[in-house]
């Protein structure tokens, strides 16, 4: 009595009407059951309309996807809740025999396999997005062994070989005329819009791809500092400041260890992205950075402490020259020859570069004792010197105006009158005539720069900063070279400040190198430049890019015009001709 009342006070439990229809009707093709919550089978008792309270019915139905696919695909499960109501009898179709479909569990689709192919599966292990950046094909291209040596370890583990075929690498030199073709700006470093890159330009590149020759220029900003400290501590016209020999010691092992990282990073580049190196080396303004790691080399022997040693090898000199007179030989002889990179076409500051390796050398040579190979690289640099001051203080019309962020490169104007007078006092023995008239034209390009504001702000900071450094430098060991000729309160105040200008530029350059380097992480962008394809790409002219406005009969006669064109007769129809001009007349101006 107690059970009656209980099942009196719940809610009537009713079966779908459909799921009525298909026990009385026996419709084939369906599999019913009616489980409850334990799982036993309530297959008999399906036409009780009132359930215990404590079990929920659950039902399952196995019908065909398709009625004229039953024999090939299996039936797929399909759950009704107890609270919808369907009528749909005259819908359901009939059958002549009992076929029952079982159900079975649905296949894993394409969105799975993709999820576990981009590392997204809970089952797997989380990937390093470094590593997987190196692993990826796309940079193939620019690897030394193009994925052999690592699809070689692979095999060596017991991986075994992917199908994919091997990604062919270029090995065909650019001409200079792509480069001229795909890239723009003063730099040769902006990518033209009708151009593509071979590398994917929705990612950060490996890191050794995008790290640059031009690093190097951090090394010639540093070792420089270490010959002025020397200077300063060994002049006796700077007495006065009493600096100790200490600080050209500790400035001379800084170079030492930034020229040795910077170094072997770049090293470590070239045996793994030859292709990259070898693009920069034939980039018409890249090239000229090639001569920075010799010259930081001659800076790094010019500045070495008494302390380590006062008497370096000849040999040692012959060693650094023989690459820069290999690089001249190259650089000098396209700027004659003509071409492409012909010197009113290439002309850039950087071109400095290649000149101031002679009269580093120069001044090395001469200090070390030597005679004929110093003053045959002083002669081969000023002549260079002489024709490259011209070419870039005219500009001619096929150079391009520098954008704000390569202002600093202007300062390299500085440099190679400044090193050419300290060269020619040691060579002649005395800060003669012809060092003082070197000397006052790198004091007043210098004076002409500094006084521009212009050049110091407005722009990005980039490694292109670090040409303030050695030109600022070496305008200030020539001024001292100058004050121990004549010695006065103008010359002393003079070598003072510029030194404080020099050292405060080149350290404030060196804590901001390394908080974008190593916290913002934005020193290294992608190098468009060494990117840029074999091949012009292919281009669809557009004509409608050039007609805007156009009203739809203007468009239909220029396709007549085209046309006719096309088949050698460039008269269009002179009836539609008329028509469109009395319709055109007709139209009242506004």
């Amino acid at each position: 009595m107690e059970v009656a009342q209980d099942i009196g006070m719940k809610k009537e439990e009713v079966i779908p009407s459909l799921i009525r229809s298909i026990d009385a009707n026996e419709i084939a093709g369906f599999d019913f059951a009616l489980m409850d919550s334990v799982g036993n089978n309530n297959e008999g008792e399906c036409s009780n309309l009132h359930l215990n309270h404590h079990i929920t019915p659950s039902i399952s139905i196995s019908m065909p996807p398709s009625p004229m696919k039953t024999h090939l695909q299996t039936p797929k499960r399909v759950a009704f809740s107890p609270d919808v109501e369907l009528d749909r009898k005259s819908q359901l179709p009939t059958t002549n025999h009992a076929t029952r479909f079982h159900s079975q569990p649905i296949p894993t689709g394409v969105g799975f396999e993709a999820a576990v192919a981009a590392g997204k599966s809970p089952n797997l292990p989380v990937r390093n997005p470094r590593i997987e950046k190196l692993k990826d094909e796309r940079y193939n291209s620019f690897k030394t062994w193009s994925g052999k040596l690592e699809r070689n370890l692979s095999t060596l583990r017991g991986k075994p070989p992917t199908d994919q075929p091997p990604v062919n690498t270029p090995r065909e030199n650019l001409p200079v005329d792509r480069y001229f073709d795909a890239l723009e700006g003063p730099e040769l470093d902006t990518l033209r819009p009708s151009e593509e890159i071979i590398l994917p330009d929705d990612k950060q590149w490996p890191f050794l791809l995008r790290y640059p020759i031009s690093s190097f220029g951090i090394c010639l900003g540093v070792s420089s500092q270490a010959i002025m400290w020397k200077n300063l501590a060994s002049t006796p016209s700077t007495h006065f400041l009493h600096i100790s020999p200490n600080v050209n010691l500790i400035l001379w092992c800084i170079s030492v260890v930034l020229f040795v990282v910077v170094a072997s990073t770049y090293l470590l580049k070239m045996v793994l992205y030859f292709e990259a190196v070898r693009r920069e080396y034939y980039h018409p303004i890249r090239v000229n950075f090639f001569f920075a790691p010799w010259i930081a080399l001659l800076f790094l022997a010019s500045g070495v402490p008494p302390s380590v040693t006062t008497n370096l090898p000849h040999f040692l000199w012959y060693v650094l020259m023989t690459p820069i007179f290999i690089l001249e030989l190259k650089i000098y002889g396209q700027w004659m020859s003509g071409g492409q990179r012909r010197l009113s076409k290439v002309a850039n500051p950087s071109n400095h570069l290649s000149v101031v390796g002679n009269f580093v050398g120069a001044l090395l040579g001469a200090s070390m004792g030597l005679k004929e190979g110093p003053i045959f690289f002083f002669a081969v640099g000023l002549a260079h010197y002489t024709v490259l001051f011209v070419t870039l203080y005219q500009r001619l019309p096929t150079n391009e105006t520098l954008p704000k962020e390569l202002h600093p490169v202007f300062f390299l104007f500085v440099a190679a009158p400044s090193v050419a007078s300290m060269a020619w006092a040691k060579i002649n023995g005395s800060f003669d005539y012809g060092s003082r008239l070197a000397y006052f034209i790198a004091m007043f390009l210098y004076f002409s720069l500094a006084v521009r504001v212009n050049f110091f702000r407005g722009f990005k900071f980039s490694l292109a900063w670090w040409a303030y450094t050695f030109p600022m430098t070496g305008a200030a060991i020539a001024t001292i070279t100058y004050t121990n000729e004549v010695s006065n309160i103008v010359t002393k105040s003079l070598s003072t400040t510029l030194t404080v200008v020099a050292t405060l530029t080149v350290f404030g350059l060196l804590i901001t190198t390394i908080l974008h380097a190593f916290v913002m992480r934005d020193l290294f962008p992608n190098d468009i430049a060494i990117a840029i394809s074999d091949r012009k790409p292919k281009t669809v002219r557009k004509w409608f890019h050039r007609r805007t406005g156009s009203t739809e009969k203007d468009i239909e006669h220029y396709l007549k015009f085209v046309t006719s064109d096309v088949e050698g007769s460039v008269e269009p129809s002179s009836t539609e001709e008329k028509r469109t001009k009395d319709v055109e007349s007709q139209v009242p101006l506004p």
